[in-house]
C-alpha cells in the first residue's frame, strides 16, 4: 500500500512539474512577443506582429502585404526572428570574393561566350556529351 501511495505521489509531482515547465515556456515566449517580431502559430502559420491587444488577447498578423489575420495570442508557438534580433545580429563580410565564385576550375571565360551548339561539340570531343 506505502507502495503505490508513492507512486502516485510520483505522478502527482510529475504532473504539475510539466504543467509548471509548459507555463514558463508559455511566459517566455509572451515575453518576446513585440509588434515587428516573426511569428509562427501553433497551426503552423507564420507571420509579422502588427499589433498587439493584451486585454482581449488578441494578436494581428500579416500573412503577406497587405493581408491580416487576428488570433489568439495562446496560440503563438514560437518567435521565429523579430526586428531586434536581426538587427543585433553581425554581418558577415567576406574577405576577398573567392568565396561568393563557384569552385569549378574547369570553367573558363571563353565557356561563357560559347553557343550551345559549340558546348556539345565540346562536351563530345571530351567524351562527356551525351551518347547517340
Amino acid at each position: 500500500m506505502l507502495i503505490m501511495l508513492a507512486a502516485f505521489a510520483l505522478l502527482i509531482f510529475m504532473m504539475m512539474r510539466g504543467k509548471k515547465k509548459a507555463a514558463k515556456a508559455q511566459e517566455e515566449i509572451r515575453s518576446n512577443l513585440a509588434v515587428g517580431a516573426e511569428v509562427m502559430t501553433q497551426f503552423g502559420l507564420y507571420g509579422t506582429i502588427a499589433s498587439i491587444d493584451t486585454d482581449e488577447n488578441k494578436i494581428v498578423l500579416e500573412v503577406s502585404p497587405g493581408s491580416f489575420v487576428t488570433v489568439h495570442s495562446q496560440v503563438v508557438a514560437k518567435v521565429v526572428a523579430s526586428d531586434e534580433a536581426v538587427a543585433e545580429a553581425p554581418v558577415v563580410i567576406p574577405d576577398d570574393a573567392s568565396s561568393l565564385t563557384s569552385t569549378n576550375t574547369e570553367a573558363t571565360a571563353t565557356d561563357l561566350t560559347e553557343t550551345p551548339e559549340e558546348s556539345l561539340r565540346r562536351l563530345n570531343d571530351e567524351g562527356k556529351g551525351p551518347k547517340a
